[in-house]
């Protein structure tokens, strides 16, 4: 068959080296969770060196978020032309970059443009990291592959947290910075020499050296070389160049806005949780050291999540385990609020609710890749991550709106509820391409028309 390497990778029991590559993409991950949580925890010492006021300290939050959804919808489409690894290597540059020169800033104007270019390469990172955990684990382990690097977010948001208190106290908020610049630029080699080619984009784009780069990797996993590049298939030639407008055709069109409409809704609520949730607890009765401590059990709980949904995607369709997440989260967060008049509860709700939500978003990193073909695979991913920041963008700006309308917080939980169902919603009506992934749609077994 034209595609018989990709079958049989597909059916074939993972390797250490496969492993290894996801591993390598979880590591990047991690990046995202401290990234998003870097300027959170040093905005007050920041603040007061340079007296700084809340509407400005309120934009530095935002930078790197905004450089994230830019990196994701306008740089990530790059990698379906470049490679996907090519451009983690460029995001990882531009990324250090930023890290290391926010550490000597002078003021809250560059310290602010260099947030947005350190979000521009993490968002730019994302999208291509995770298709490549996608393409290169089996049918059977893809959920789990693609969940565990998910898990590298919470991963880097709890362990980030902690270096970047105590970084902080011995060493001011510069070091937090300088820190996480070091990290991300020593992650460069590593990625130079052990992180594998996408083997769709190699077969798709026909890049120099191709025929020798897909023998290296079938070398490393135990399968037989290829004597030369099978035919293309011809959607997969056609889609190359022009892959805003294939997701946006009149065959994918439908597919790609319940992508973004499930990215928006799911990230709309993941950041609401995330951000708000100490605050609103205080509101709701509790103490500011409870309020923290619950903060914190959902970043412990979100570890757990996308594990726990990446092993049961292994048993069951992906697709389905990933609507009952979404339903669960939207539950769970109906009756948090009430349950805080017992703190025991309301910290299991806690967690439980970390589990579901990141669970949700890591679900959606996994499940994406097999709505479009290797072609635009990354542009697609890209583009959805990019819409679900304008939705973590959107929603410290509208919970902030409700709650000077004298909005409770037991509204905006039933608000940020609703936004998980009407993700899982969109996710039950998606269409995938032929990729043999196991989504539980019966339509996944169909190749979609491409013109």
């Amino acid at each position: 068959m034209q595609f018989d390497l990709r079958e049989r990778i597909d059916s074939s029991p993972m390797t250490r080296y496969q492993w290894g590559a996801i591993a390598i993409c979880g590591l990047l991950n991690v990046l995202d969770g401290f990234d998003v949580l870097v300027m959170a925890f040093t905005a007050q010492s920041v603040s007061q060196e340079w007296d700084l006021s809340g509407s400005v300290v309120g934009l530095l939050l935002s930078a790197g978020l905004f450089g994230m959804a830019a990196g994701s919808l306008f740089l990530a489409p790059w990698a379906d032309t470049i490679g996907r690894r090519a451009m983690i290597l460029l995001c990882l540059a531009l990324a250090s970059t930023g890290m290391l020169l926010s550490a000597v800033s002078q003021n809250a104007m560059q310290l602010g443009l260099l947030r947005a270019l350190t979000g521009v390469g993490i968002g730019g990172i994302l999208a291509s990291s995770n298709v490549i955990a996608s393409e290169y684990a089996s049918n059977r382990w893809r959920g789990l592959a693609v969940s565990l690097n998910s898990t590298g977010y919470a991963v880097g948001a709890t362990l980030g947290g902690i270096i970047a208190v105590v970084l902080q106290n011995s060493l001011g908020w510069r070091s937090v910075f300088l820190f996480g610049g070091l990290c991300t630029a020593a992650i460069i080699p590593v990625v130079y020499a052990r992180l594998p080619e996408s083997i769709d984009f190699l077969l798709v784009r026909r890049p120099a050296n191709a025929l020798d780069r897909i023998n290296a990797f079938a070398q490393r996993v135990g399968q037989p070389r290829l004597d030369e590049l099978p035919a293309p298939r011809a959607a997969a030639t056609a889609d190359a160049g022009f892959a805003m407008r294939v997701l946006l055709s009149p065959q994918r069109r439908r597919s790609t806005l319940l992508v973004w409409f499930a990215f928006f809704m799911a990230m709309f609520g993941f950041y609401f949780v995330t951000s708000w949730t100490p605050k609103l607890l205080v509101e709701a009765g509790m103490s500011a050291n409870q309020g923290v401590t619950g903060g914190v059990l959902l970043n412990l709980g979100g570890i757990f999540g996308a594990t726990l949904l990446g092993a049961l995607s292994a048993r069951f369709a992906l697709k389905r385990v990933l609507i009952a997440y979404m339903a669960i989260a939207g539950v769970l967060l109906v009756v948090f609020v009430p349950a805080t008049a017992s703190i025991v509860i309301a910290f299991g709700l806690g967690a439980l609710i970390g589990v579901f939500a990141n669970g949700c978003i890591a679900g959606l990193y996994a499940i994406t890749p097999s709505v479009y073909s290797p072609a635009v695979r990354a542009t697609g991913v890209g583009w959805g991550i990019g819409i679900g920041r304008v939705g973590a963008i959107a929603s410290p700006i509208v919970a902030g709106a409700l709650l000077d309308r004298d909005w409770s917080p037991t509204q905006l939980y039933i608000l940020v509820a609703a936004s998980f169902v009407l993700a899982g919603l969109a996710v039950s009506r998606l269409r995938f391409e032929k990729t043999g992934v196991d989504t539980g749609d019966a339509t996944a077994d169909a190749p979609l028309p491409t013109h």
